[in-house]
């Protein structure tokens, strides 16, 4: 290969719509300007393709049709005939027009539902590669550190493990499909100061090797990724895109990593503009290779400038040739260089099936949070008169999907479109839900703005004179500032946004019975709401099959089985804040007159039938440093109807060389129960999982006691039991990272023990 057609493989081509309606960032206005067309670009080939699907609103026939144009002139009009890898956004769903939006994935983690996420990625995969797509830019595994942050939506929550569980079966799921999965972003993205998108991240790297890297290390080790996407941020002062340290020593040396490293978009040249560590874009691009970069994304700004002013050329031929590789070792795997190989023929597909819409509907379905519902107004009676349904949140689809989601990421540059998708909004579908009752649809107010004259008192004169008043709130998604929740879109603290609050205080005075509804990207502040509403339900952006979801919930069709992956504040005075804290940053020790005990705990979520936990026994009091141990407890549903629960078992460790987390997560299961029934449900936990980084920054299992206990959320759990390590301190460099999990159904007569927790 000549350095022209090396260089080519390590880079990327979007195309050049010429159209500022097709502005998908602030960024690419202004580091997209001046591409060349894709003949110039592409002259000695290309490495990948930027989002053919998923720019320009096109249908999966045109879209085809645009992929083969390209591929064919790669093949036929380049030396060496290499076809690129085309690559899109697939984070809620296959980013393009008329797909199925799914739900975001802050909500498959409220379902603690490992199958059903694989199988969604799979589906996501499978639509991929049916139009000619061959890699998709996620999942998301950061760990959410501060609720402010705009990108909280696309995350799986605050818990490390539950992040590294799902985010691993979704990479399976998509790669079982034919089509790369690329984790991102890599490492520390969420972690970002003040939860201010692009901040730095204020972190050492003990705390970043225990609770950011592990979800990456599982869905490499376990899953196989085949991609890795660096983060925009910086950790110590070092920009992601230049850390050999973090993209090279760690993820190829330590873990095995034998994928490609991708850039974020322009991350490479926001090592010269933002980060001001290089001083040309060639520095850049050196930099970023020499760290371990493989490709350039989304177009090659950085890279086709390499041997500009080179300091030490003979390294940087080097390094190309090992990236290089790794490119062209991707394509062989991906089929791309067998002896005649095409894209699929042009045709017309159906982007949002049945099979699509059944996925969406359960994982809709199984992610709701039944929060609250000490009132017992849910589900709502039959016969009731007149429902009021309220909020800003009533009668717009939009809330229900992510930023990510093509009617909220680019179709809003196209308003003659629409949403390009059927979604019924959560008024709409309970009207349906609730046949014969008078169901009254107000705003109250809108989602941002003060509301206009009269609009928020009709709201509350409508909620007066009904049975019920059901308060749709939260949040729309948008990007960089056109919503409430994603990208570029950082909340300043976490009250509902707006006027929502007013609205909800106005409604709850009327003394009508309030079920407030929370849709949202991230967990909002409702301690406030707490003992005044009489129901609380959290849905996290439920995708198209949302609105439905609600309101078979709502109305009792549907028993709510979501539990909460991250904490509900109480207030928003105390942040940043997790479950993960040490007992330094714990409440409860008086020290400060600013308390950040949560509304609802991490775990938490109710159901229409109740659940009762025995008493955790384990099959062992000690354990070698390299042994393990069994928990098992047994869980009933003493409640009148079938339902499904979340059995959650946490280590404690009060005594270590660091400090650690009072309760920590390390094993769970969704267990699905009728009436009466009960279950054994026994986690087999080896020393690793408690392993941690010490002092010397070694990942270790040290002798001690550590204490066990299940619960069904992280506040109510059984009485604690202890295992003994024993033995010399361990060092762990390939931890056992999983807790397999064996669920068996009991008689009814065998349960003993029960009503330690529920």
């Amino acid at each position: 290969m000549t350095p022209a057609e090396k260089l080519a493989q390590l880079g990327s081509h979007w195309e050049d719509t010429r159209d500022a309606s097709e502005i998908i960032a602030p960024m690419q206005d202004v580091l997209g300007r001046g591409r060349l067309p894709f003949e110039t670009a592409a002259a000695a080939g290309i490495g990948h393709l930027t989002r053919v699907f998923g720019t320009t609103p096109v249908a999966a026939r045109a879209g085809m049709q645009k992929v083969r144009a390209a591929q064919t002139f790669l093949r036929e009009q380049t030396r060496l005939g290499i076809p690129a890898i085309v690559h899109e956004e697939c984070l809620t769903g296959f980013t393009t027009l008329g797909a199925t939006v799914y739900p975001i994935p802050m909500a498959w983690a409220a379902t603690f539902d490992r199958g059903l996420v694989r199988g969604m990625a799979r589906a996501i995969g499978e639509d991929m590669a049916t139009v000619g797509v061959q890699q998709g830019l996620s999942p998301v595994l950061d760990v959410v550190t501060d609720y402010r942050w705009g990108r909280v939506e696309e995350t799986l929550g605050e818990d490390p493990y539950v992040v590294a569980t799902l985010a691993t079966e979704y990479v399976s799921g998509m790669q079982e499909a034919g089509v790369i999965a690329t984790l991102k972003h890599f490492a520390g993205h969420a972690s970002s100061r003040g939860g201010r998108n692009h901040a730095p991240v204020s972190m050492g790297e003990r705390e970043l090797r225990d609770l950011v890297l592990p979800p990456f290390e599982m869905a490499v080790r376990a899953g196989g990724a085949g991609s890795v996407m660096n983060s925009y941020t910086e950790t110590d002062r070092v920009p992601a895109a230049a850390d050999r340290w973090l993209l090279t020593d760690v993820l190829r040396g330590e873990w095995g990593f034998e994928g490609t490293v991708v850039s974020d978009y322009w991350a490479i040249a926001f090592l010269k503009s933002k980060h001001g560590v290089a001083e040309t874009m060639a520095d850049a691009g050196r930099q970023a290779l020499h760290a371990g970069m493989d490709v350039e994304l989304p177009d090659t700004s950085a890279f086709r400038l390499l041997a500009e002013d080179d300091p030490d050329p003979e390294r940087t031929r080097a390094e190309i040739d090992t990236a290089v590789r790794r490119v062209l070792r991707q394509k062989l795997e991906l089929g791309l260089l067998d002896e005649g190989w095409m894209p699929p023929d042009p045709a017309d597909h159906d982007l949002d099936s049945p099979r699509n819409r059944e996925l969406a509907r359960r994982l809709a379905e199984e992610s709701i949070i039944l929060l609250d519902n000490s009132a017992g107004a849910l589900p709502l009676p039959d016969g009731l008169g007149r429902v009021a349904v309220v909020g800003p949140g009533a009668s717009d689809p939009r809330v229900l999907m992510g930023a990510y989601s093509y009617p909220i990421h680019v179709l809003p540059r196209h308003p003659d479109l629409g949403l390009g998708i059927d979604a019924a909004p959560v008024a709409a579908a309970l009207a349906d839900a609730l046949a014969g009752t008078d169901v009254i649809v107000e705003e109250g107010v809108p989602l941002v703005d003060p509301p206009a004259p009269g609009v928020l008192e009709r709201a509350v004169a409508a909620a007066r004179d009904s049975d019920v008043a059901v308060v749709v709130v939260g949040d729309r998604a948008g990007m960089f500032g056109k919503g409430t929740s994603g990208e570029g879109s950082d909340a300043p603290d976490l009250e509902l946004p707006g006027h929502q609050g007013r609205l909800v205080d106005a409604v709850l005075d009327t003394g009508t019975p309030v079920v407030l509804v929370v849709v949202s990207g991230r967990p909002y502040a409702l301690g406030r709401y707490v003992g005044r509403a009489a129901a609380i339900v959290q849905a996290f952006l439920p995708g198209v099959e949302g609105g439905g979801a609600l309101a078979r919930v709502l109305t009792g069709a549907v028993n709510p089985s979501g539990h909460l992956p991250v904490q509900i504040p109480r207030t928003g005075g105390a942040i940043p804040h997790t479950y993960l804290a040490p007992p330094l940053g714990q409440d409860g020790d008086r020290i400060s007159n600013l308390s950040i005990a949560p509304a609802f705990s991490f775990g938490h979520g109710l159901s229409y039938t109740e659940f009762e936990l025995g008493a955790l026994a384990l099959d062992a009091e000690q354990i070698d440093v390299a042994g393990s141990v069994r928990a098992c407890t047994e869980v009933r549903n003493v409640g009148a109807r079938d339902g499904s629960v979340v059995v959650q078992l946490y280590a404690s460790d009060p005594v270590a060389q660091v400090t650690r987390p009072v309760a920590q997560l390390v094993g769970y299961a969704r267990v699905e129960l009728s009436a009466g029934a009960a279950a054994e449900v026994t986690f087999t936990l080896a020393a690793d999982r408690f392993s941690f980084t010490g002092r010397d920054r070694r990942r270790i299992v040290e002798p001690g006691v550590i204490r066990l206990a299940a619960g069904l959320s992280l506040a109510a759990t059984t009485a604690p039991v202890a295992v003994t390590v024993t033995g010399c301190t361990r060092e762990v460099p390939a931890p056992v990272l999983d807790t397999p999990v064996h669920i068996v159904p009991l008689p009814t007569a065998a349960i003993h023990n029960v009503g330690n927790a529920s």
